[in-house]
């Protein structure tokens, strides 16, 4: 094997074991991305486009020259000096087998160094959704306690509503009880005092009626006193 496709087989080896160390289960998106936001890349990815495009071009022209090497041998008819020489026969079968193999090898770096690429932007992408899932899901935790706590306030509001309906009516209730309680004292005020008019008017008449008593007993001792006075002066007559 030449140097050159030693080193194509060695980038081969290296592409299959980052893509089997990309393709890791335990390994999630966020800490990969969080692996590419390294310092170190950010001074690679200048570049970075430019050295994928520079690979991208070098494979493809190694497997064009594979290519070329297959159908150059595939495509060869042993002649009458490789029947007279049987190693050659041989030779031309070992450079059609290092050519296919170089054929591999090439294809398989070109088809890796594109998967590797794509599964590096689809982890990005992933990684990307997953935190951006994880920010709707906290706005919309977010939103539910706000709305909870919104409707907590309205129902706050809501029984402070019904309390103050309550303290009114029982304010108008105390003030209709105050009104009816200075109406009764009023009330009770004008009995009063009718009671003591009464009371003073039957007093009176209590006195009235004790003098006109003692007056009718002195008309009926004068009228006593004046049949006594009669009968002592018939009785004197008679005499």
């Amino acid at each position: 094997m030449t140097l050159q496709w030693t080193v194509v087989a060695l980038f081969l080896y290296v592409e299959i074991g980052i893509i089997l160390i990309l393709s890791l289960p335990f390994v999630s998106a966020q800490r990969w991305q969080k692996v590419f936001k390294f310092s170190i890349w950010d001074r690679v990815a200048p570049f970075w486009n430019k050295g994928f495009l520079t690979m991208i071009i070098i494979l493809i022209v190694l497997f064009i020259d594979a290519v070329r090497e297959v159908r150059k041998y595939s495509g060869a008819e042993p002649n009458k000096e490789a029947k007279l020489h049987p190693n050659m026969f041989d030779h031309l079968h070992m450079k059609l087998f290092r050519a296919q193999r170089n054929l591999y090898i090439s294809g398989f770096s070109l088809f890796l160094w594109l998967v590797m690429r794509r599964i590096i932007t689809l982890i990005n992408q992933l990684a990307s959704s997953i935190g951006t899932g994880a920010a709707l899901q906290t706005q919309a935790e977010n939103a539910n306690q706000a709305a909870k706590k919104y409707m907590e306030d309205n129902e706050h509001l809501k029984q402070a509503m019904e309390v103050e309906k309550v303290e009114r009516k029982s304010a108008e209730g105390k003030e209709l009880l105050q009104k009816e309680v200075q109406k009764l004292k009023l009330e009770l005020e004008s009995a009063g005092h009718a009671l003591k008019k009464s009371r003073t008017e039957a007093e009176a008449m209590r006195r009235q009626a004790q003098g006109l008593t003692q007056e009718y007993d002195r008309l009926l001792m004068e009228h006593q006193q004046l049949q006594n006075l009669q009968q002592g002066s018939g009785d004197k007559k008679d005499q």
